[in-house]
């Protein structure tokens, strides 16, 4: 692994205050390895077997149920996944996928396993990413059902203007994705664009133009307690 990659893994908060003979055990016995899009990763039901970080490209997990499938989240750089499966050796209740080319460093479940047993500051790392994951997980629930689908659309669209810092942003991935990740079909999401061009939205292809935050914020109502960091 080159030590530009191994700094920005050390970085996240999962690793950050990790001993150093624990970390480098960890990316000692890891796959730092590239795929292109639309690869499956993992599949949900099989075996934990590895611990996953994001260190360039964009990962969808997704769930099925017979002939459905949704988009749970999309993970960017740099992000982890699955840890929750990971530390119980339980199976994936998820599968990922690359959507733009990516490359993925894979840490042998087992050997996170050991490290939670004899580095304290890791293990209060990883109490600290399970706690700050089921407070995402509570906050989309009440999003998907307290709001709208043009709610959670403006809502999303508002926080990607804000990270960006610009009003004209480009979709990082298909609609049918954003349809999914919003809890939309696509045909629900058009009828959500449409509703918000009466807020300033306005939508060409991947390119969408904010032309009045502040109406559409009026419309969606953030709510730090669904739309907050954590």
């Amino acid at each position: 692994m080159r030590p530009d990659d191994a700094a920005v893994i050390r970085s996240l908060p999962l690793f950050a205050d990790a001993r150093e003979e624990t970390f480098a055990e960890l990316v000692r016995t890891a796959f730092l390895q590239r795929f292109p899009p639309g690869v499956t990763l993992i599949n949900e039901n099989d075996e934990a077997d590895f611990l996953h970080v994001v260190v360039e490209g964009q990962v969808e997990l997704f769930a099925t149920s017979g002939e459905r499938e949704t988009t749970m989240s999309i993970v960017e750089p740099v992000g982890t996944f699955i840890l929750a499966a990971v530390l119980n050796a339980r199976i994936y209740l998820q599968s990922a996928r690359t959507l733009q080319k990516s490359q993925v460093l894979m840490i042998p479940a087992e050997k996170v396993r050991d490290a939670l047993g004899t580095d304290e500051a890791f293990t209060r790392a990883v109490v600290t990413e399970l706690a700050r994951g089921y407070r995402r997980a509570v906050k989309e629930v009440k999003g998907q059902k307290l709001r709208t689908g043009a709610e959670r659309l403006a809502n999303w669209l508002l926080q990607r203007a804000e990270a960006e810092r610009a009003d004209r942003i480009t979709l990082p991935f298909e609609k049918r994705v954003l349809s999914s990740l919003l809890g939309m079909t696509p045909e629900n999401l058009s009828r959500a664009f449409a509703v918000l061009k009466t807020h300033g939205v306005t939508s060409r292809g991947a390119v969408i133009t904010l032309a009045d935050r502040a109406t559409l914020a009026a419309f969606a109502r953030p709510d730090p307690l669904i739309d907050g960091p954590e």
